[in-house]
């Protein structure tokens, strides 16, 4: 991984915006879709694309690429942004997003798009994946990594605990497996601590013996920062729980639960893109 430095910060940062505004602009011609997850995971992913995971748009398929599993699928709009910029495919077929027959369903379907590692939409299903994902790395002798993100809801669910249980116990033999925390503290009946309590969840995971790091899920260098600690652990799975803003860079959708599941109306998005163009982020990628 490259140093990060101030100026690839900064393409960072408005790639993250133009992710969000692509977002906004997908869910409005879909008519339906997942609003404030995308939204809060953009920094993330322009992190993960653009900076951190070792792969190539051009071999989608290529053995030693990093891997990337997108457990809680319904915030697939910012995985196909984050896609369609780095190259996988035009990004002018965003605007297919749910549409009958389009590859880009609403939740990724693996086959359907190149960069997609796996298909997602029932929760709690992606770390296991991952974890399988991973143990073949090792069992092959592959340098890659493998990196699953989670929403913090699923973590209501036992499988992912079942996984979380089996991975701590397997050590070094998942070394090169991180997970990644969207910590939103929303679902779509209301806020997690409400629905179901999840803290502590740094010290559950550690309890499972996993290295566990937390951190501003907006602050890409924070989070970069911890994606080489996890790097450096050998002995261990690492798992960053990156705490986010549901709806992040609109404000009348940000800490709202009502946005898990719901898209902008025409006159909501004119809003919502006046406010994200205000952040700057104008870039255009070479795949434009």
């Amino acid at each position: 991984m490259e140093t990060l430095h101030d100026k690839k910060l900064k393409f960072l940062e408005e790639m993250a915006n133009k992710i969000r505004r692509e977002i906004i602009e997908m869910l409005t011609e879909a008519g339906s879709g997942h609003s404030a997850g995308p939204l809060g995971m953009a920094d993330i992913f322009s992190a993960m694309y653009f900076h951190i995971l070792n792969h190539d748009p051009k071999k989608p398929n290529w053995k030693d690429r990093d891997r990337l599993v997108l457990s809680n699928g319904h915030i697939c709009p910012a995985l196909y942004a984050a896609l369609a910029n780095a190259g996988y495919f035009s990004v002018d077929k965003l605007s297919t997003l749910r549409k009958i027959n389009s590859r880009l369903q609403g939740h990724p379907h693996r086959g359907s798009l190149p960069g997609v590692e796996t298909t997602s939409g029932p929760l709690g299903s992606g770390l296991s994946q991952a974890i399988g994902m991973a143990l073949a790395g090792k069992l092959d002798n592959k340098k890659y990594r493998v990196y699953c993100i989670t929403s913090d809801g699923e973590h209501q669910e036992g499988n992912t605990w079942e996984a979380i249980m089996y991975a701590g116990n397997q050590g070094q033999s998942l070394g090169n497996l991180t997970v990644i925390v969207d910590r939103n503290n929303i679902q779509i009946d209301g806020f997690t601590e409400r629905v179901m309590p999840l803290e502590p969840l740094k010290d559950k995971y550690e309890s499972f013996k996993w290295h566990a790091i937390e951190v501003n899920g907006h602050d890409i260098e924070e989070f970069v920062a911890a994606i080489n600690e996890a790097r450096a652990i050998y002995e261990k799975p690492s798992v960053i729980i990156a705490h986010t803003i549901p709806g992040k860079g609109v404000s009348f959708m940000e800490k709202d639960f009502r946005w898990h599941g719901k898209p902008p109306s025409g006159e909501e998005a004119k809003r919502a893109l006046k406010e994200l163009r205000t952040l700057g982020g104008e870039i255009k990628s070479e795949h434009e």
